[in-house]
């Protein structure tokens, strides 16, 4: 009998990792952040306009979105979104960016 409780943990644990590793495939197929979107939140936090923002390159893994921008001072930064998915009910959190070296 002592046998069923840790098959039942084996289970319940095996069940758990699926489902956690699923929410990061669930995050990257349903990530629906524009390039506008993108280019506001990016502006915003540069401090300039969206239209001045220069989108490089683009890649999502998980629930995060990473690209690279240019502003019309020819600078590189690259940015980190996070959200904007299904899991996250399409919210983003500003973005954290850094001069690219």
């Amino acid at each position: 009998m002592q046998c069923r409780p840790i098959v039942l943990v084996l289970a319940s644990t095996t069940f758990f990792i699926s489902l956690i590793s699923g929410c990061s495939t669930i995050a990257e197929k349903t990530n629906f952040i524009s390039d506008d979107h993108i280019k506001s939140k990016v502006g915003g936090t540069l401090g300039a306009s969206p239209e001045a923002v220069t989108i490089l390159s683009r890649r999502t893994s998980g629930t995060d979105t990473y690209v690279e921008v240019r502003l019309p001072s020819k600078r590189v930064y690259t940015c980190t979104l996070n959200g904007g998915n299904a899991l996250t009910l399409g919210l983003v959190n500003p973005p954290s960016c850094s001069p690219k070296a």
